[in-house]
């Protein structure tokens, strides 16, 4: 058997070298195609140019740049990569730099080193893909062009090539890595990187919901499916009227756009609310998000640090922004606030002119002046529902005096325009009223029993202060669309469409049946468990999880890890070593057979000798045999270790073995 060394590089200059280099042009090629939705055109444009310019380098070597060619090509990489992003540092430079570097790179491809190097290198791409997704299928993928990409290794250490076996050969050893893999995922301590460390790009998180609002501003959510956040709850879900997700209150207006209080330390002087009836407790997954919003259920009552609650009852976490994060938190759908303050009293009552006369006909109209606030509230509702109002995603532009032209004129609004304009005539018959926005309801997902809230389920409802009642929630689009609020959102139907459409009772029955809508919830299902247990797996997590096998301490955990592993790493060495010897093939068998009949002449081959020095030594002490043994090796190095051999060199092979004798 020829010896290792230089075995790489001859194999390099043989017709070997052409499917070796195939095989890591290609894995590479796999490891950067998902950045096609990360990365700038212009980047990705640069590497698969050299990509391809490298690929027809194998069959026109001579296409090849020189050493100050690619010195002109770095400077121009670099260049590109500083006219996309103005800055090398941060995640989406620098995962540009290393894609760059990666096919750079590969222009220079001239020792055994440039490969290793490269595809170490193609390693950390590949890894780099984790900081924008962090889903199955993406797990999948980079494990599977891992695994092709640890096959290119096998290869170029392979004296014959072939991909199946280089790939089986890599499964097989990436499938023993796992379990130690898994003990060092569980086990090994979980480090928090400081803030100031993290990746915050400004388009890694988004919030649907904004920290203003005005008639209409969140009806483009109504078309959106994507996922805000799910909820798993520990026991019985609440109806589907009670399922309020609380968001930002707002309190100021300008007749148009509606803000938040700046008046923040009115907090301390808050009645401690009295909750009432039965409470929910449940476990809630945020997606990323660029605010500290943290959506509850309508009120929270109990939660975990770092989560708080501010002054209008909305549960708020600085550690929030820019990842996901779960909180366990219990709330009651019932309770009373208490007293209101001067503080919210003025910000509740706030109009920002005086009022006109077709708005102050209207309320008296209702009896907002003379009658008590219960009165005048069911007055004004029933007005929504018994006059020609209507609900909708595609409400007119109402430009000037939106309210007025919604109360007067157009009569079309979605939740938006019917917060804004019930909380304006609640002020002006001088009752404390605010609008509320977050979401409301949410799509079970059956398979999983947890909810999933999206975009499209954003909503705008809002708060009444009554006496000896606090404030109590209002829902101005349950007068319209009472099934809105009663039923579901069909988000598929109603992204797809753009009309609102709701779930009844009787087509969700059908959906149910619907093997689709099946494999999409279980789908769901898997890749919540997948955030949950794996993607969310921290420090905190951990620590609950270690303690229920009690394992209380860092040096417990350290013993305990190094134990596992030492013990899987003595249970696969086992099986290494005691396993059967696999059937040689007939080649093989043959040349030992010609050994073993040298062995009575004192010639015993070394598994560390080849075939060739095995050859010459024996030829040394039995000068007669050379041509036999010349042939014998000859054959046998072709069979095993050639091309272009066939069932004839086989049979010669047979041939030569038999007729051999080492001693006459």
């Amino acid at each position: 058997m020829p010896g290792s060394t230089g075995a790489v590089l001859n194999i390099m200059r043989s017709k070997f070298n052409k499917s070796v280099l195939i095989f890591l042009l290609s894995s590479i090629g796999l490891i950067v195609f998902p950045h096609v939705y990360h990365l700038p055109a212009a980047v990705l444009s640069f590497f698969f140019l050299i990509l391809g310019w490298r690929f027809a380098g194998i069959w026109k070597p001579g296409w090849l740049p020189n050493s100050w060619f690619v010195l002109l090509l770095t400077l121009l990489g670099v260049g590109l990569l500083y006219s996309q992003h103005h800055s090398l540092l941060g995640r989406d430079p620098g995962t540009g730099l290393f894609v760059i570097g990666l096919a750079l790179k590969l222009l220079e491809i001239k020792t055994e080193r440039d490969i290793y190097l490269i595809t170490y290198l193609a390693f950390i791409v590949a890894a780099s893909q984790f900081l924008y997704e962090q889903n199955i299928l993406v797990g999948v993928y980079i494990v599977a062009v891992c695994c092709v990409l640890f096959a290119t290794l096998v290869s170029i250490n392979s004296l014959r090539p072939r991909t199946l076996p280089a790939l089986k050969t890599a499964a097989v050893i990436m499938a023993q890595a796992l379990p130690i893999a898994g003990v060092l995922f569980i086990l090994f301590p979980r480090i928090e990187a400081p803030r100031l460390l993290l990746l915050n790009e400004d388009h890694q998180t988004k919030s649907g919901l904004s920290d203003s609002i005005e008639p209409g501003s969140i009806s483009n959510l109504g078309l959106s499916d994507e996922l805000v956040f799910r909820v798993k709850f520990k026991g019985a879900l609440p109806p589907p009227a009670q399922r309020y997700w609380r968001g930002p209150v707002m309190t100021h207006t300008d007749g148009r756009l509606w803000t938040q209080s700046v008046h923040k330390d009115f907090k301390r002087f808050l009645d401690k609310p009295k909750f009432i009836g039965a409470s929910y407790q449940y476990t809630l997954l945020m997606e990323p998000q660029d605010k500290p919003w943290v959506f509850a259920l309508d009120i929270a009552a109990e939660y975990q640090s770092p989560a708080s609650l501010n002054a209008n009852y909305q549960l708020v976490s600085e550690e929030a922004l820019g990842k996901r994060a779960e909180y366990k938190v219990t709330s009651y759908t019932q309770y009373n606030t208490g007293y209101i303050t001067k503080t919210e009293y003025q910000d509740a009552t706030q109009l920002p002119d005086e009022p006109s006369e077709r708005i102050n006909q209207l309320v008296r109209q209702l009896h907002g002046f003379d009658s008590p606030p219960e009165t005048y509230i069911q007055q004004l509702l029933n007005h929504f529902k018994k006059e020609d109002f209507h609900y909708t995603l595609t409400p007119p532009l109402m430009e000037e005096n939106p309210i007025e032209t919604f109360l007067f004129e157009t009569r079309y609004g979605f939740c938006s325009h019917y917060a804004a304009a019930f909380v304006y005539l609640m002020r002006v018959a001088d009752i404390p009223a605010r609008i509320v926005t977050g979401y409301q309801g949410g799509e079970l997902n059956k398979i999983g029993n947890f909810l999933e809230i999206r975009q499209a389920h954003a909503h705008a409802w809002t708060e009444v202060w009554l006496q000896d009642k606090g404030w109590v929630r209002l829902d101005p689009t349950a007068a319209i669309a009472p099934e809105r609020i009663e039923q579901d959102v069909n988000v598929d139907q109603q992204v797809a469409s753009g009309i609102v459409t709701f779930v009844s009772p009787n087509s969700q029955k059908l959906v149910a049946f619907d093997w689709l809508k099946q494999a999409h919830q279980l789908w769901n299902s898997a890749d919540y468990s997948w955030q949950r247990w794996v993607i969310n797996y921290n420090s905190m997590s951990q620590l609950q999880l270690l303690s229920w096998w009690g394992i209380q301490n860092a040096k417990t955990m350290l013993y305990s890890m190094l134990g596992l592993i030492a013990l899987m790493t003595a249970v696969l060495g086992w099986f290494l070593l005691h396993r059967k010897p696999k059937k040689t093939d007939s080649a093989l068998r043959l040349y030992n057979r010609f050994c073993k009949k040298l062995v009575h002449q004192g010639f015993i081959r070394s598994e560390s000798e080849g075939a060739r020095d095995f050859a010459e030594r024996v030829k040394s002490k039995l000068p007669e045999k050379s041509a036999q043994i010349d042939q014998i090796t000859d054959v046998f190095i072709k069979l095993r270790y050639g091309q272009g051999s066939g069932p004839e060199d086989l049979k010669r092979l047979h041939k030569l073995v038999m007729q051999f004798k080492a001693a006459d």
